[in-house]
């Protein structure tokens, strides 16, 4: 099975910069029609005016996507004037460093909004619309997800929500012609790792990778209809390792950690 990107409509979520703009970007360059969404209007536009190089008929909202009360509005908003949309591209989050101890629920709950339940009110906003026109549906996770690094419980959490909704709607769309997409970035030079208010990145020895190296994993593994991919792709194998001792894991973790204070 292979799925051609070229004249479908696709939603870009978070795509002001880092991996969404890339994203829209490459779908672009691959002959889709791209929306793309953020709440920073200046950013927006300069990725719009790179989509259209390719794309002219692309598209942007300024659009918050914490306001979950207001997503559904947006949503069918976005598919009249994009005209349609066949491809959702669940990318935009926010990071939380912080050991739990410094944590509140607040910041717990805050996360999780825009990390897992934003993505989630799209999702029900549009999967009609998707189904119909034999779509896909695509949800950026994270490494964090599957690893439990330290000081991350918070953002953790939400994207191993979003990867466990990711794979259970696959089955529950056993059905339909639409297919389900997973990206588990690893550390990637975006903002996400420079914005206050969080902990340091601990120094793991993992190579920084440039944000276009998102970019053909992820629109190969969308085209040739697989369920997921990491990028580096080496993280499949640390995560063979967790799933085959769990404690012993987060026994190397600790360890890890301790030595990081």
């Amino acid at each position: 099975m292979s799925y051609d990107l070229s004249g479908k409509h696709v939603l870009v979520t978070g795509a002001s910069a880092g991996i969404g703009a890339a994203l829209a970007v490459g779908f672009a360059k691959r002959g889709a029609t791209v929306g793309i969404c953020a709440r920073r209007t200046d950013q927006l536009n300069v990725v719009l005016e790179r989509c259209r190089v390719h794309a002219p008929e692309s598209r942007a909202w300024t659009v918050d996507l914490a306001d979950l009360d207001g997503l559904a509005a947006f949503a069918r908003r976005a598919s009249q004037e994009l005209g349609g949309v066949d491809v959702l591209v669940n990318n935009a989050g926010i990071p939380k460093r912080k050991r739990v101890f410094d944590l509140t629920p607040e910041i717990v709950e805050s996360t999780m909004r825009i990390n897992y339940f934003s993505p989630v009110r799209l999702t029900f906003a549009l999967l009609d619309e998707i189904v119909a026109r034999s779509g896909r549906l695509m949800y950026v996770s994270s490494v964090a997800a599957r690893l439990s690094p330290p000081a991350e419980a918070a953002y953790a959490a939400t994207k191993a929500a979003i990867s466990a909704w990711a794979e259970c709607l696959q089955v529950d769309l056993r059905d339909t012609p639409v297919k389900i997409h997973v990206l588990y970035p690893g550390v990637i030079d975006t903002e996400l790792f420079h914005l206050p208010d969080n902990d340091p990145l601990g120094t793991t020895g993992v190579e920084m990778l440039p944000v276009d190296a998102i970019v053909d994993p992820v629109l190969t593994m969308i085209e040739q209809d697989q369920l997921e991919v990491s990028v580096p792709d080496w993280f499949n194998g640390v995560y063979a390792h967790k799933s085959a001792d769990v404690a012993a894991f987060l026994e190397g973790t600790i360890a890890f950690a301790r030595s990081q204070q």
